[in-house]
């Protein structure tokens, strides 16, 4: 968060228990939900926490702001990352200076830093589109890894089915992901991730959807990870750390810009599967909301 940010933040913490109570169940939600209140309307927000907007306009006045939009403006800011590359690292020697954890916390950001450079600097544009399209042109893309790697697969197909409903995670129990692989013919393909130490249950699962000419993405942090192994498609990612585990924000970043690929590649079609998805999760629940104070009857 941006120091003006910060100050609000404490500001709303520090003067709550002073507030009527309608205007603390607001404060409750912005402190809880800075990055919804900092891209949804007034009334969006209203109609989430189940206030009227003149509960807002008040806060603002509160905070020491003119309108509702001058009292959002900070919390969309914390949100921009667009200009960021103007402020260069003097916030990394602004660490160092902080003593020895501050100089740790340094050397620590400054790894993950270089380490998601590099990722999207290896990420070639001709690669990329060819990973799109393998995935994008099969009947069923099947996304694959194990172990930590499973996280980031499972990410990977939670919003990619999204922008393209042919994706499935294998294995889908506790079996293995040639379980799942048993019907695949040449018309599919599988994305694989994994680094090292590389897992041997994904690369007996490459090894089989090559047996069956499956065309084969690989997200790695090495194009030759084991003896039989051709991927179609290798998209290389960084994955040095300065902890015992490989760093896995390089890759998570190439998954993002994959995702953007593929929903630019959906288009309308792409952007209405999701309105679908959201739907159903908000008229089933899914997501959690404050409850509406109760209407109090005047004296």
């Amino acid at each position: 968060m941006t120091r003006a940010l910060t100050a609000i933040v404490t500001q709303m913490r520090r003067e709550i228990d002073e507030m009527p109570a309608q205007m603390q169940v607001a404060v409750k939600y912005i402190i809880d939900h800075p990055a919804e209140f900092a891209l949804n309307s007034i009334r969006t927000t209203t109609d989430r926490i189940g206030i009227s907007s003149n509960v807002l306009i008040r806060l603002a006045q509160r905070m020491g702001y003119d309108s509702f939009d001058a009292f959002r403006r900070p919390f969309r800011n914390a949100l921009t990352t667009d200009g960021e590359d103007r402020f260069g690292q003097d916030w990394l020697e602004h660490l160092k200076e902080q003593g020895q954890f501050g100089a740790a916390q340094a050397r620590f950001a400054q790894n993950e830093i270089n380490v998601v450079a590099r990722s999207l600097r290896l990420m070639a544009p001709q690669l990329t589109e060819q990973a799109v399209a393998h995935i994008r042109s099969a009947r069923r893309c099947y996304v694959t890894a194990t172990r930590s790697s499973h996280a980031l697969a499972y990410y990977f197909h939670y919003a990619a089915r999204m922008a393209h409903p042919g994706l499935q995670l294998v294995p889908r129990h506790m079996g293995s992901a040639i379980d799942d692989l048993v019907e695949a013919t040449a018309e599919d393909c599988l994305f694989a991730i994994t680094v090292h130490p590389y897992s041997a249950d994904t690369i007996q699962a490459m090894r089989y959807a090559r047996d069956r000419s499956m065309r084969i993405v690989l997200l790695s942090d090495s194009e030759v990870i084991a003896p039989g192994v051709e991927p179609d498609v290798v998209l290389p990612v960084s994955t040095r750390t300065l902890h015992p585990f490989s760093s896995f924000s390089g890759a998570m970043a190439v998954l993002e810009c994959l995702l953007g690929h593929l929903f630019d590649a959906g288009g309308e079609t792409a952007r209405e599967r999701v309105d679908a998805y959201q739907k159903a999760r908000e008229d089933t629940g899914a997501y959690w909301r404050p409850g509406v104070l109760p209407k109090l009857r005047k004296p």
